[in-house]
């Protein structure tokens, strides 16, 4: 993930990753440079695209956007492409500096998350407690990146994440049964962990403050989404709950009445449906 530091600052060391707080002066670039089409590539390739590449990347298109974890997961491409996003596409891909939710609050309301800080890249351990750390070691962990976000009030903040897996199409599959059959994404014990950063809204949100949280296994690509979300006042929540359950219209624990299921669920269905995007983009075939 490119987390290029700002202007004036002082380059750190060789290996070294950048964690930081949003300014208003924050941009980010691609690290590797877009080549030039060849017109005569360019035209052949859509000649294959019109005698019937078209069609099948427009089906796998859709199911990846749509969300469809039970789609084909046979493309071992979009599996290549994903392993590397974590460093290759700029932080404003994977995790974009607005997040819009139409209808995605309690009872269809829209929602407007803001980006307040972005985590360096780093080790599954460092965002997740040990019992989910070791829950998803079937799949092994590639790279971690986080960001955390506040919703227009600034009453609440919510911390996503996206786990970059080793594993294959059939892991990634058994993994996703796992979660289903045994519900562990409703285990209060395998909760993601937040993302503070100082200065900043989100800066005591800590584990105390967990109030609901979701986990997302893709089987169509080699990643977990995650996101956790709590009060920006940093209170201590005694009963988190997971989102399905806040997000039920009979749910009267503090956690539903603040909609903080619907904040957790909103932004990391956003952040995830860019992930896809970014994969169909670089993975599908030209016209």
């Amino acid at each position: 993930m490119d987390l290029t530091p700002r202007p004036g600052a002082t380059p750190a060391p060789p290996g070294a990753y950048y964690a930081y707080a949003e300014t208003p002066a924050e941009t980010t670039t691609r690290l590797r440079p877009v080549k030039a089409r060849n017109p005569v590539r360019t035209a052949a390739a859509a000649v294959c695209a019109v005698l019937g590449l078209g069609l099948i990347g427009g089906a796998v298109t859709g199911s990846w956007l749509t969300g469809d974890s039970a789609a084909e997961p046979g493309d071992e491409s979009a599996y290549t492409v994903s392993r590397s996003l974590w460093h290759s596409v700029p932080v404003d891909t994977l995790f974009p500096a607005t997040l819009k939710g139409d209808g995605a609050g309690p009872g269809a309301t829209d929602r407007v998350w803001t980006r307040v800080a972005v985590a360096g890249d780093s080790g599954c351990a460092a965002g997740l407690d040990p019992l989910l750390l070791k829950t998803l070691r079937p799949v092994g962990c590639e790279r971690l990146v986080r960001a955390t976000y506040t919703d227009a009030t600034r009453s609440s903040v919510t911390t996503v994440g996206v786990v970059f897996t080793e594993g294959g199409a059939e892991a990634m599959s058994a993994l996703d049964t796992r979660f289903t059959t045994q519900r562990l994404a409703d285990r209060s014990d395998l909760m993601p962990r937040t993302y503070p950063a100082k200065d900043t809204v989100a800066a005591g949100f800590g584990d105390r403050q967990r109030a609901s949280w979701t986990v997302h296994v893709l089987t169509e690509l080699p990643v977990v989404v995650f996101s956790v979300s709590g009060f920006a006042d940093g209170r201590t929540v005694t009963e988190p709950q997971p989102a399905a359950a806040a997000m039920a219209a009979d749910a009267t624990t503090p956690p539903a009445q603040a909609g903080l299921g619907h904040e957790a669920k909103g932004v990391a269905d956003r952040v995830e449906r860019s992930l896809r995007r970014t994969v169909t983009d670089l993975t599908e075939k030209p016209e």
